[in-house]
């Protein structure tokens, strides 16, 4: 049982964790701290959360646990204001995509009290925003990547573990330099891929009726589109170094396809398109295999 939750931005992730976590009777109160004054009040009149804090002062006395879930850009600024209330026995994390900004930010802001800052990123989301956007299972089966600190406490790191883990997700570790690298990958670079596809296309002379003939191959493609534009923006930015290089390798890929499309080389094309298929398919049957509910138990 966690005391006291405090949490700064209760909208789809900062919400679906407070409505987990009360769901595994795992926390006494939640607080909610944020800069909009309707969402706070919408996170309240859900049930989200027990009470919005009037000063962030008021939110962390007491607090056990604190969970940044705001845009990236907006972690550096939070730490520094919750800082000097920062109580001995208080852990802080977040939910931020990328790490590696987020630890230099809580460095600087923290100070000495580095320590009780355990960076974290829930691998879950959907492409809705805000409380109404909270659900109470978001988190079941999914990962939560946690890189910690050389000055975190074991016992922070559980605590942080733990209340994830009450969410129904699975924990995993990396390095705040590996996670950049691995989600500029599969995260980061298929989200600027989506924005640029259908920028591309609401930007020409007929996207009407482009639009209107476009289907399930093109929703399920850009879906991720419809993702905040403010936190991606912050996301991108934030993993600079690390989504170029992906963005490069992927335009020297598109590169080598175009060539073969302009050569008319269809074996080449093919061998491009069997290889993804074989890999996707491998990789949806580890995903599978990994999410499945547990057997039922059939003894008498």
């Amino acid at each position: 049982m966690i005391d006291k939750v405090v949490i700064f931005g209760v909208g789809l992730i900062g919400g679906s964790f407070a409505r987990a976590l009360r769901h595994a009777g795992a926390v006494g109160t939640i607080v909610g701290v944020g800069r909009s004054p309707e969402a706070m009040a919408r996170a309240l009149e859900l049930g989200i959360v027990d009470q919005v804090a009037p000063s962030v002062q008021d939110a962390m006395r007491g607090a056990s646990l604190v969970l940044i879930a705001a845009p990236v850009a907006q972690t550096g600024r939070i730490l520094a204001s919750l800082a000097p209330f920062l109580e001995p026995g208080t852990v802080v994390t977040d939910a931020g995509s990328t790490k590696s900004d987020v630890v230099a930010a809580a460095r600087a802001a923290l100070g000495n009290k580095i320590g009780q800052f355990v960076p974290g990123h829930p691998i879950a989301g959907r492409e809705t925003n805000g409380p109404d956007a909270a659900i109470v299972d978001l988190y079941i089966g999914k990962k939560t990547v946690l890189t910690p600190l050389p000055e975190n406490a074991a016992a922070d790191v559980a605590r942080v573990a733990a209340a994830w883990t009450a969410c129904g997700s699975v924990i995993h570790q990396l390095s705040a330099q590996d996670h950049d690298k691995v989600f500029a990958s599969v995260s980061h670079l298929p989200h600027l891929l989506a924005y640029a596809l259908v920028d591309d296309i609401a930007n020409k002379p007929h996207a009407d009726l482009l639009f209107q003939y476009a289907a399930s191959g093109f929703r399920d493609f850009t879906r991720i589109a419809g993702s905040s534009p403010e936190m991606w923006r912050d996301i991108s930015l934030a993993n600079q170094a690390a989504l170029l290089g992906e963005l490069d390798s992927y335009m020297a890929q598109l590169t080598a396809l175009r060539a073969h499309l302009a050569s008319g080389n269809g074996a080449a094309i093919e061998a491009v398109y069997s290889n993804a298929q074989q890999a996707r398919c491998r990789w949806i049957e580890a995903i599978e295999a990994a999410e499945a509910p547990p057997p039922k138990d059939t003894a008498e």
